[in-house]
């Protein structure tokens, strides 16, 4: 595996930046939204990368959106997932590591509606594509 790739993104590298420099995801946040951390690696190159995603949490168990603001295609850490599903996550400054499991149905539909509670924009995202946005649920191990 190689090293830690920093995202090509601005505002990905300021957030992980902010959450290293404190040792913790509070205070980081996405529309006022508080974010965890998944720490995975690059499905083609390797690498270790890091991307905030927003904080959908019930009973210990976390949930990751692939929405891509409603783009018509997955976030590249989707792909990363379903090579490689044990990451860790931080949430606060406690990092745990989990696996990531895509989820459908009637189990899908009940996390969704957790996701639109914690972050309404993504019922709009959804409006946006023809594609059913992708819920991992990342569950400890």
């Amino acid at each position: 595996m190689s090293g830690y790739r920093p995202s090509p993104s601005g505002w990905v590298r300021d957030q992980v930046e902010a959450i290293e420099a404190n040792g913790t995801t509070a205070g980081v946040q996405i529309m006022d939204r508080p974010v965890v951390l998944m720490t995975m690696t690059g499905a083609r190159s390797g690498a270790t990368l890091k991307v905030p995603v927003m904080r959908v949490e019930h009973d210990g168990t976390y949930a990751a959106v692939a929405s891509k603001g409603g783009a018509p295609d997955n976030p590249q850490w989707y792909h990363n997932l379903v090579a490689t599903p044990d990451i860790t996550l931080q949430d606060g400054s406690e990092a745990r590591p989990v696996r990531a499991r895509l989820i459908d149905g009637e189990e899908r539909t009940e996390w969704w509606e957790r996701c639109v509670a914690a972050f309404p924009p993504y019922a709009e995202y959804q409006t946006k594509t023809d594609r059913l946005i992708p819920l991992f649920l990342l569950e400890p191990r």
